[in-house]
């Protein structure tokens, strides 16, 4: 079809609505973040429901959004009546957050024929798109076959090694109070952080309201961050936004990949051990550096010990003090430099770590000598 790509617009789906080959699909999910049902009863005229949650996602993983196998997307495809030959335009009510991970798997499965819509649903309306209230529908089982492409997937196992070779580059989708742990992950009991050697693309920074921004700036953007022949591997929360990132990367030409799992597997499979400092938590080393401090002179005072209890919580606090139990003065040291240099944790915002250790200190009313050491200690290996 002329002028189909990877992104197309509202003005070439209402030139090619009636187009015997075309499939719309809406992959319209709800936000992680969203409190209440924000979906619309209105679709694009003959639509057909594209259910990531369930349809297209693992729904046995303990993880939200797992890839499926190739058995279930070709099945879920075919009952949503894709052809081999099928056009395949996908949208989502919220302007560009989901349609992707359609996109994604589409191009993760074999299916090259398929795009976005800029803009989505939002678009759609603002540009005065006809629509139809949903209704369920039987499609004509489809003759789809999937291919899986493992080159467009990253898994768990081998970031370790991704995040140490120059030749690859792991870019995170999410916000940066999320990125940086300024903020909680919205998933209850999920730890805060982010991978090792990873950097921040917040997936709105990509966006103008609901369309993307034009090819120069976005490609400005990246040049920013990585290097055309690097292999960039998208991360997130849980895989969606990551796709955004995907989808604009290899319209620029950028070999890429998504780490499936994203941030809800990573922090939760390194979430259980203390022993590398390079998967500490902000809030981890916080407290890590706190007890150091504290213990300068062997004796952790009860209002050291609360002041550290309001920065940290309590499991966070008793998990940290055991590991530091274990370590001598000089692992101690090496650890917090380790954490420091892996994670950039506080290397702009060195004057707040010491400002919060300050605090700490006279917290019982003295910064005693000894204290005083180990605070200038630290500011001389963290400058």
């Amino acid at each position: 079809m002329e002028g189909f790509g990877d992104i197309v617009s509202v003005n070439w789906l209402k030139a090619n609505l009636n187009h015997p080959q075309l499939i719309i699909l809406d992959a319209t999910i709800a936000k992680v973040t969203e409190v209440e049902n924000t979906t619309t009863e209105l679709q694009i005229p003959n639509a057909r429901y594209f259910d990531i949650k369930k349809d297209f996602s693992d729904v046995s993983s303990q993880f939200p959004s797992t890839i499926p196998s190739e058995q279930q997307f070709e099945q879920s495809a075919q009952h949503l009546g894709i052809q081999q030959d099928s056009y395949i335009v996908v949208y989502d009510t919220k302007g560009i957050y989901s349609s992707p991970r359609a996109w994604w798997l589409f191009k993760t499965f074999g299916h090259n024929n398929v795009a976005v819509l800029d803009g989505g649903f939002p678009e759609w309306n603002t540009q005065k798109g006809k629509t139809e209230i949903k209704a369920k529908a039987e499609y004509m089982t489809g003759n789809f076959k999937a291919k899986y492409n493992p080159s467009n997937v990253v898994y768990f196992e081998s970031l370790d090694v991704i995040g140490k070779d120059e030749n690859f580059k792991i870019i995170d989708a999410r916000s940066t109070e999320r990125f940086t742990s300024k903020v909680p992950e919205p998933r209850v009991g999920l730890r805060s952080g982010h991978i090792p050697n990873s950097i921040n693309l917040p997936y709105t920074s990509i966006l103008e309201a609901s369309l993307f921004k034009s090819k120069e700036d976005i490609t400005a953007i990246f040049n920013t961050l990585a290097k055309a022949n690097q292999h960039l591997v998208f991360t997130c929360g849980s895989g969606i936004t990551a796709s955004i990132l995907s989808l604009a990367a290899t319209t620029l030409g950028y070999t890429n990949s998504v780490y499936d799992g994203s941030w809800t597997e990573y922090g939760t499979l390194t979430a259980t051990t203390m022993d590398n400092p390079k998967l500490w938590t902000k809030d981890q080393l916080l407290a890590y550096i706190l007890i150091f401090v504290a213990h300068s002179d062997l004796d952790e005072s009860k209002k050291e010990k609360e002041y550290i209890l309001s920065r940290v919580d309590t499991t966070v606090y008793k998990k940290v003090n055991e590991k530091f139990e274990q370590d001598n003065d000089y692992q101690s040291i090496q650890n917090i430099i380790e954490a420091v240099k892996s994670h950039d944790y506080y290397r702009n915002d060195l004057a707040d770590l010491f400002a919060d250790i300050k605090l700490m200190a006279f917290a019982d009313g003295d910064m005693d000598q000894m204290e005083h050491m180990a605070y200038n200690l630290l500011k001389k290996v963290l400058k």
